[in-house]
């Protein structure tokens, strides 16, 4: 089935007749320790103050000005009800269930929470315990996602965890024993690590039952210690490949679908939260660091929290008008609709399935004609599905995703 291409003038301004689903995330930034892969916001916890070393933030006023954050972004979205809520960082569960439990009631009280909404937490095996997990369940999580990234000690030394593979186990086990929803992450490409040794991995994250695995390649994130000083004995990128190939092929051989470019699930299993996001869904984003994006009939808004955790903190407990300098925004903008391609795709090409052609104009509110220059060109390099109905990555284009989404930036 060919495309038909319609040749059209980007349009001026941005017209939203439904907005998106609205799901909300919260950031924790602590940890026990900073992993040296880590790119993310996070920063090592001091266990017996309850406060981290980016400057002294306790528990309780933590809980606090999560709440106060969520407060303060009402306004951008009065009466919208909230499908998802996600607890990132960091390591959330580093949190008492009894804060995790005052956090969600808090929500609850101040949005319209739907009542089959997913509410997921991530956790590591280096702070497991069986009635902390539990706890967490009564808070109201209803999906865990373990960061196991490997069940072999070597493996988990080599890049810094701070838990060995029986604690992984452990810890994997009691949560598919306590949550009706589990996620497991995996990685590969790990020091020292045959194509066997991660098929290991996945082979025993499969025995224990999992419905739903994030596999990733480790890579040398910017900034981080690793970035620095690179570990001894890296797969090289041909014995990687083969990794990622030989994982695909026994992930598709258990039944779990490959639905995301890093995840796998039975149907049914997916994580409804990042779903949202592939599909340029609305998220609200509070705590230090935290990203938004909130769509107006008229506009598209994308924010971000400052970094620091004492930083976000004192602004929190500052008036807005009162004090400049203690801002909690580190960027707001909005965006033009000529990058809504790049933003739309960039997301939705991640879904091995793609969404349908439609969804483009729903969500970014602006003419699917603005697609159609990219489009002719990804369907000239064999990157882009030539179905009219859907926007799907070829097996080729979603090898190579990043050239393909490249072709929707904008000029």
């Amino acid at each position: 089935m060919e495309r038909i291409l319609i040749a059209a003038a980007a349009p001026a301004t941005i017209r939203l007749t439904t907005l998106p689903p609205l799901s909300l995330y919260v950031h924790v930034p602590w940890c026990l320790r900073k992993c040296p892969y880590c790119d993310f916001n996070s920063h090592e916890l001091r266990p017996h103050t309850g406060a981290s070393d980016a400057g002294e933030v306790p528990v309780a006023a933590f809980v606090e000005a999560v709440l106060l954050d969520l407060e303060r972004d009402l306004p951008l979205t009065w009466g919208r009800p909230v499908h998802s809520i996600f607890f990132g960082g960091g390591t959330p569960s580093l949190l008492p269930a009894a804060a995790v439990a005052e956090i969600i009631s808090g929500i609850r009280a101040r949005v319209r929470l739907l009542p089959d909404a997913e509410i997921t937490l991530e956790a590591n095996p280096g702070t497991f315990e069986a009635e902390r997990f539990e706890g967490f369940r009564a808070a109201g999580v209803t999906r865990l996602s373990l960061g196991v990234q490997s069940f072999d000690d070597p493996s988990l030394q080599r890049i810094g965890r701070v838990h060995d593979g029986g604690a992984a186990r452990s810890a994997a086990v009691h949560a598919l024993e306590t949550f009706a929803r589990v996620n497991l992450d995996l990685m590969y490409g790990l020091p020292g690590q045959s194509v066997d040794d991660a098929v290991r991995d996945i082979e025993r994250a499969l025995a224990l039952g999992a419905e739903h695995l994030s596999v990733y390649h480790l890579t040398l994130e910017p900034n981080t210690l690793f970035a620095a000083r690179p570990p001894e004995h890296l797969p090289d990128e041909d014995v990687a490949d083969e990794m990622a190939q030989a994982l695909s092929q026994r992930l598709t051989q258990s039944g779990l679908q490959n639905y995301e470019v890093s995840a796998w699930a039975r149907p049914g299993a997916e994580c409804q939260h990042n779903l949202n996001y592939w599909q340029f869904g609305d998220y609200l984003g509070i705590g230090p660091g935290a990203h938004a994006k909130i769509s107006f009939p008229d506009r598209i808004l994308r924010q971000s929290r400052v970094r620091q955790p004492r930083d976000w903190l004192n602004a929190l407990q500052t008036p807005p008008s009162a004090a400049p300098s203690a801002r909690l925004l580190d960027s707001e903008r909005h965006l033009l609709p000529k990058e809504l391609p790049f933003e739309f795709m960039l997301n939705a090409l991640r879904l091995r399935a793609g969404v349908p052609t439609s969804l483009f104009a729903e969500r970014a509110g602006v003419s699917s004609a603005m697609l159609a220059r990219a489009i002719e060109e990804a369907l000239a390099r064999g990157l882009i599905d030539p179905d009219p109905r859907v926007l799907r990555a070829t097996p080729l284009g979603a090898r190579f995703l990043n050239d393909l989404v490249s072709v929707f930036l904008p000029d």
